[in-house]
């Protein structure tokens, strides 16, 4: 059964990476949770996608100049919640037992990886008795390196598209770079397709997650051809699908 992961916490139902949205996709009973993190220069570990403040809050400027005070004035764009920190977005998921945790670690706006926040964020994960539950993800293959020395024992997802696998030299160099360095390998539906053949011979249907779905016709496609992980940021229809797709096997 191909498992749907809810992406920044569900992003077309509710503001994306809020504790709302968190708090409410866990009822609907997604099998995995996807949100972002990045490392203030205050040591904050914050849970927001982009580098700078811009699009998702009411505020501009870098995500890493933030101060414990400015982000506690600054809210999230529709809502009456501030950035939330890593702590705060594990209290919400960490009851939910069964749910897998997707933790994506960021980089500053200039593409560089903040140093220690490989360290940080697997220290926050086991606070919380998380590991088990975990991924620690990245487009970064050197980040993820970071992570199998420093936390070897959390898996590894690594997402990639086409333009990413062409910087790699391809999608077939990339995958033999990465089999022994990840459990799973996501990958835009868009390279995806194209390179149906290539995956379907090389790697087992159940360590690739095909992003972000929210198409029907494009969701049924995936979940009719087994797929093993689907990252959408409309679960509520993906889970649906399933659950039609499930009855007529």
């Amino acid at each position: 059964m191909t498992l749907i992961t809810g992406h920044r916490g569900g992003r077309n139902l509710w503001p994306e990476n809020s504790l709302t949205g968190f708090r409410n996709v866990l009822a609907l009973n997604v099998d995995a949770v996807e949100f972002d993190v990045h490392l203030t220069d205050a040591g904050e570990l914050v849970v927001i996608h982009d580098a700078t403040l811009e699009r998702t809050a009411e505020g501009d400027g870098p995500v890493r100049a933030l101060t414990p005070e400015t982000r506690a004035r600054i809210k999230l764009r529709g809502t009456d919640e501030n950035i939330p920190t890593l702590a705060d977005v594990l209290s919400v998921l960490a009851p939910a037992k069964d749910k897998t945790l997707h933790v994506e670690i960021k980089s500053d706006k200039t593409g560089t990886p903040y140093p220690g926040i490989v360290e940080k964020v697997a220290s926050e994960i086991a606070r919380f008795g998380l590991d088990e539950r975990s991924y620690l993800t990245s487009f970064d293959t050197s980040v993820l390196e970071l992570c199998r020395r420093h936390a070897p024992h959390i898996r590894r997802l690594v997402s990639v598209n086409a333009a990413w696998a062409d910087r790699q030299g391809g999608l077939q160099s990339f995958l033999g770079r990465v089999d022994d360095l990840v459990e799973i390998i996501a990958i835009h539906h868009e390279l995806m397709e194209r390179e149906w053949n290539l995956l379907t011979k090389t790697m087992p249907l159940d360590r690739l997650c095909v992003w972000t779905l929210n198409d029907e016709e494009l969701i049924r496609k995936w979940l009719d051809r087994g797929i093993g992980h689907l990252t959408s940021d409309s679960p509520d229809l993906t889970l649906r699908l399933r659950a039609e797709t499930l009855v007529n096997a």
